[in-house]
């Protein structure tokens, strides 16, 4: 879970049970009841994954109930535990990815999540087979078309209230708003009801990290056991359900999902990041000069953080007479005065924050004020998978591919697909990072569609990134 969710929650004398000690199985136990998961998940024919806040723990989220668990700490006086990485560059964890993985094997058919992290759709689940029970702290919502946005920053609210920012459908507009619940709210319909169906179409639900005290959502698993179905619980607490699952494993969510894979024979796959960055170029005539500006900002609008970038080198390769210079400062611009007639190449290092695999990526933008770009929209759906196979092909980040220009008599602007980070995992249970030294530095390139075996195409249906006329209400 999100600690910026924790902090805005309203305040609840009664949170439950929090603290609880922690039991670990021993080896030859857990190994076993590894070999059982793995048979129950192997013979299931619609297998349901319930998940909480313990799968995200790995990937420097902590939980809430536990040991050192936000409302646990709380309790004690002693405010909300610091997380390791902020929260919008948090990594999906090992299991975030297993989980990929099985839905593509055709094994997994839904996922049941209270988490509000956004790890999940991050990670490349598809959203029409995620059903967020409590929200999702990086997604906005319109309340009259029901188009969902899914950010790179954290949403300013919680409760269901409305955010800076307007539907950008030209026949909506309606002000957005954010989708994750505080205590008194109700559990979404849509996302309540295929969570429902679900869980009673399911032979299996299986519990992940979860402590399965907050209702109604705790009691969703125990529909499949109405139908003949069983429950599996992996969690280092015991739970109140406990004595009505098949199996109970106390022990590490990623070490079990491991073993898992392991006796199944499926790989864990890397975890690919793509962020997004809007370019745009405007110029106004003076005399025998041009004046211009440069600014690279979110694609959500100018006042949207870019938080995987910390800092701009602008430079002129060509151009000696031409001073380069270094933005280190949100939005990013930068105004010069250059002669019309004289056309040159602009060269933009994009310097990555930490959370990043790689240092920078460089965009090169040539420039020439006597003429007009072609504009174009190429298919995000299937550049950024490219782009993300080849990422993974290379074992290495930085790449990057343009998927939109748009040219004007006096502006010129270009959309960026950018692969900030490449995460392996081995059957270890350890997560292997790209040192930040081996980034490369990809120029800007408009090249054809890659065919890279052994990479899976992910674009989500149901979630909707758009990339033009993104509103805000200034």
């Amino acid at each position: 879970m999100s600690l910026g969710y924790a902090e805005k929650l309203s305040y609840r004398e009664d949170v439950g049970t929090v603290g609880m000690p922690e039991i670990f199985d021993t080896p030859e136990l857990i190994q076993n009841k590894i070999e059982e998961l793995a048979d129950m998940v192997q013979k299931s024919k619609h297998l349901v994954v319930f998940t909480g806040a313990g799968i995200s723990t790995s990937s420097g989220i902590p939980d809430f109930r536990g040991p050192k668990g936000v409302w646990t700490l709380q309790r004690a006086g002693k405010g909300v535990p610091n997380a390791s990485l902020p929260f919008h560059r948090a990594v999906p964890s090992l299991t975030h990815m297993a989980l990929v993985e099985l839905e593509r094997a055709g094994i997994l058919k839904f996922i049941i999540s209270q988490n509000v992290d956004s790890l999940h759709l991050r990670s490349g689940f598809p959203r029409e087979k995620l059903s967020e029970l409590h929200g999702n702290s990086f997604k906005e919502i319109c309340p009259c078309c029901k188009t969902e946005y899914l950010r790179d920053f954290e949403i300013e609210t919680i409760g269901l209230k409305d955010t800076p920012r307007r539907c950008s459908d030209k026949n909506c507009g309606a002000r957005l708003k954010d989708t994750v619940l505080d205590w008194e709210d109700a559990l979404p319909p849509e996302e309540m009801n295929s969570a429902m169906e679900h869980c009673r179409s399911a032979d299996l639900v299986l519990c992940l990290g979860t402590s399965l005290q907050i209702t109604p959502a705790c009691n969703m698993p125990l529909m499949s056991i109405k139908n003949g179905g069983r429950v599996a619980i992996v969690n280092l607490q015991a739970t109140p359900k406990d004595k009505k699952a098949s199996l109970v494993i106390h022990g590490l969510v990623d070490k079990v999902i491991t073993g898992v894979m392991t006796k199944l024979n499926l790989r864990i796959p890397p975890y690919v990041r793509t962020d997004l960055v809007r370019i745009t170029l405007r110029h106004s005539l003076k005399k025998k000069c041009v004046r211009w500006t440069l600014r690279v900002t979110s694609i959500h609008g100018l006042r949207a953080p870019l938080p995987f970038i910390q800092s701009i080198e602008v430079s002129f390769p060509e151009r000696p007479d031409m001073k380069p210079v270094e933005l280190k400062e949100q939005p990013f611009s930068l105004q010069r005065e250059t002669s019309m007639n004289r056309s040159f190449f602009m060269l933009l290092k994009l310097n990555f924050t930490d959370g990043c695999s790689c240092l920078s990526s460089s965009i090169g933008w040539p420039v020439d004020f006597q003429k007009q770009k072609d504009s174009f929209v190429r298919d995000k759906t299937l550049v950024i998978p490219e782009l993300q196979c080849a990422a993974e092909h290379e074992s290495c980040a930085g790449q990057q591919e343009i998927l939109e220009r748009e040219s004007l008599p006096r502006a010129e602007t270009a959309i960026h697909a950018i692969v900030t980070n490449v995460v392996r995992y081995d059957m270890g249970n350890n997560k292997i990072s790209l040192p930040r030294d081996k980034g490369v530095n990809c120029s800007s390139s408009n090249s054809g569609k890659r065919n890279i075996s052994g990479c899976y195409p992910s674009a989500p249906k149901k979630l909707k990134y758009f990339l033009k006329d993104e509103k805000l209400n200034c």
